[in-house]
């Protein structure tokens, strides 16, 4: 098997530990490459790396515009290796090849994008009460950042992190899941084919109480970016907390696909299969509650079947399969005990609700994809995240009642509307408490759009010009230009 190791500094190197561990292919079942073990020695010696890149090294010295150079450069070497990785991504966490080689091909965006906004970032001349002085404003890297990613979409999750950072000035030190780990190691090659510094961009692998609780809790560490469960986001915001570092929260959703009446309802039926089924439903945007207008619910639901029972589970790196496997055990059996959970509350499985078996499904960790009719939104179904091919459908009478079941949950990270009515889809969009609604599409994203939670999704946002305030901190600056000394123990 292929054995990675560490990016520190600009070097490969072995782990303090000594020790690696084995990432399984979720399609075969079987491991395929060794990941270093790290622990808090590594992490000392990427922070430190990272800390002495931002304050005294190359990058340090260099322009904004020369650091989006690099940053093109960068994009430039993901898009001739997007094959490559994307490859690496499917075998480590057994989502479509289609899917996955189509981040790798789009992520160059991110890079063009915010290397072209590292030279834009201005400061402001202040207009002040006093007469005498000169105040200024600049706008200065907040420091090193740590970025701890999940396993669904390394790298896509990553540049979302990594872009405005780098365009900010800062530098970073990532913890890729323990789950998916390779590709992000693959990546750091290219940061020195690029031109970048040493220190700029370090990666520690490992489990999060060896890796991740170090790096959030490191000294000189400033932010942390991380995107994953809602529960781990709030023990690393606590951590952060009492340490008083800047933190963005990128966390789960329960997102309400809304159809009305009046909508295209083919269109529809293949947003809400594309809301919950692509990506096997790993996906912290999954429209995983389907609330359907009471009028058409029966005609709907077998639409929906009609289309999700064409769904092929199989090796995802055929450009046949629809459905890949789950990537990782402990999410394959939660998911199969949330389908469990539904039964007990209720619901009827009017699809799947069962593991794959078939011959298709290889020795993998395949979950049949599931639909649930006869939901309340009061049921665990409807209010935990699942993070699979499970979707629970839901009544509603009018747009009042859809908009009480929609925002009836803790999270809000997004949601979309279904109709042909515009005003509906202005009043829908307004009052949607969720960071993202989609009005006749669904699971669109870009660089230049803000991402990120309402209430329990998270803090903070990624993406678009928002993205790069995220890594900055703000420094006013008073010249005195002309105004007399006063009385010293008076504030002037």
């Amino acid at each position: 098997m292929k054995r990675y190791s560490l990016h520190i500094a600009g070097e490969a190197v072995a782990p303090h530990s000594g020790s690696w561990f084995a990432t399984q292919n979720p399609y075969t079942g079987e491991p395929w490459a060794e990941i270093p073990r790290g622990n808090a020695q590594d992490v000392d010696a990427a922070v430190v790396a990272a800390h002495h890149a931002l304050t005294s090294g190359p990058w340090a010295e260099m322009t904004p515009t020369q650091r989006g150079a690099l940053m093109r450069r960068l994009g430039d070497l993901i898009s001739r290796d997007a094959t490559k990785l994307a490859t690496t991504e499917v075998r480590d966490n057994g989502k479509l090849f289609a899917e996955m080689n189509g981040q790798l091909n789009y992520i160059p965006q991110w890079f063009y994008y915010y290397g072209g906004m590292a030279d834009k970032v201005q400061g402001a001349t202040l207009p002040l009460d006093k007469k005498g002085y000169f105040a200024f404003t600049r706008h200065e890297p907040v420091g090193v950042v740590a970025c701890i990613t999940p396993w669904n979409s390394p790298l896509l999750l990553l540049a979302w992190k990594l872009a405005p950072a780098l365009a900010a000035g800062c530098t970073v030190v990532v913890k890729p899941s323990e789950f998916t780990s390779a590709s992000t190691l693959e990546f750091a090659e290219l940061f020195e084919q690029a031109g970048f510094p040493p220190g700029v961009f370090n990666v520690v692998t490992g489990f999060g109480s060896e890796v991740g609780t170090p790096l959030v809790e490191h000294p000189l560490v400033s932010k942390i970016s991380f995107t994953g469960s809602d529960a781990t986001g709030r023990l690393i915001n606590e951590k952060a907390g009492k340490l008083l570092k800047h933190t963005a929260m990128e966390l789960g959703g329960k997102s309400p696909n809304i159809v009305f009446e009046d909508a295209d309802l083919e269109q529809a039926a293949f947003g809400a299969i594309s809301g919950i089924f692509a990506a096997t439903g790993q996906t912290c945007i999954a429209g995983s509650r389907l609330l359907v207008q009471e009028s058409i619910h029966d005609a709907f639901v077998e639409r929906l079947l009609g289309v999700a029972r064409t769904a092929r589970m199989g090796d995802p790196m055929s450009a046949d399969t629809q459905v890949g496997p789950v990537t990782t055990p402990p999410q394959y059996q939660k998911i199969l005990e949330y389908i469990e959970i539904a039964r007990n509350e209720g619901a009827t499985a009017v699809l799947g609700g069962d593991k794959g078996t078939g011959p298709e499904c290889g020795n993998g960790w395949f979950v049949q994809p599931t639909i649930f009719t006869g939901v309340t939104n009061g049921m665990r179904i409807a209010q935990e995240e699942v993070f699979g091919p499970v979707l629970s459908v839901i009544k509603f009478k009018e747009e009042a009642d859809a908009l009480a079941i929609a925002n009836d949950v803790r999270f809000g990270l997004a949601a979309a509307v279904w109709t042909s009515d515009i005003g509906r889809a202005f009043r829908m969009s307004e009052r949607l408490q969720a960071g993202t609604v989609w009005v006749n599409t669904y699971r669109a994203v870009s660089f230049m759009a803000p991402f990120g939670g309402y209430k329990d999704s998270g803090l903070g946002r990624e993406n678009g010009i928002d993205a790069v305030r995220e890594y900055l901190q703000t420094k006013a600056v008073w010249i005195n230009s002309g105004a007399v000394a006063g009385n010293p123990f008076v504030m002037r």
